[in-house]
Parts: structure tokens; C-alpha cells; sequence
């Protein structure tokens, strides 16, 4: 892949700037790696915490639809609202034509 901006480095900068591009990809890689292991152990435990506490499991399912319709409604807040912002613009412009933008 060519970049342009190391047109005017050295050979040496080039292969440094490379070398130090190589270094945070591996060490990016390794973070991914990290936390895609960590999630996996959390995902496991709460699992296994799940499985032994059907209350909890029911509690949580619960606060989750409550979450779920309350971001619902709020999606639908929004929408309303920018249905309601184009009508009053609507209007406007019958009144000032030269506001419709």
C-alpha cells in the first residue's frame, strides 16, 4: 500500500515508521485477542450464575424488556418530534416562502 507522506523520508525512516506500524498491529492484535478471551470467561460465568439463580435470570430478562420499551418509546419520541418540527416548517413556509430551506 503507498503512502505519499514517506516520500521524503529516508530508507531508514521508512523501514522504522514500518517497524513501528508492525509493532502496534501486533500489540493491537493481542489486546483483541485479550479481551475476546475475557469476554468468553465472563460470558461463561455469568452463565453458570444464571443457571444456578433462575430468579436472577428472570429479573434481568425483566429489566431488559423495561429497557428495551423504554428505548423504544424514545425512538418513537424522537421520530414524533421531527414529524412534528416538518409540519411547523411546513406551515411557515406557507406564511414566508422565502424561509423553506
Amino acid at each position: 500500500m503507498y503512502n505519499g507522506e514517506y516520500d521524503n523520508l529516508s530508507f531508514e525512516e521508512q523501514l522504522y515508521l514500518t517497524e513501528e506500524e508492525m509493532r502496534r498491529r501486533h500489540n493491537q492484535q493481542m489486546f483483541l485477542r485479550r479481551n475476546a478471551q475475557l469476554l468468553q470467561q465472563e460470558l461463561k460465568l455469568e452463565a453458570e450464575l444464571l443457571a444456578e439463580n433462575p430468579e436472577l435470570a428472570q429479573v434481568i430478562h425483566s429489566l431488559n424488556m423495561q429497557e428495551i420499551q423504554s428505548n423504544q418509546q424514545g425512538v418513537q419520541n424522537v421520530l414524533g418530534l421531527e414529524e412534528l418540527a416538518s409540519k411547523e416548517q411546513s406551515i411557515w413556509s406557507k406564511f414566508f416562502p422565502g424561509l423553506s430551506g
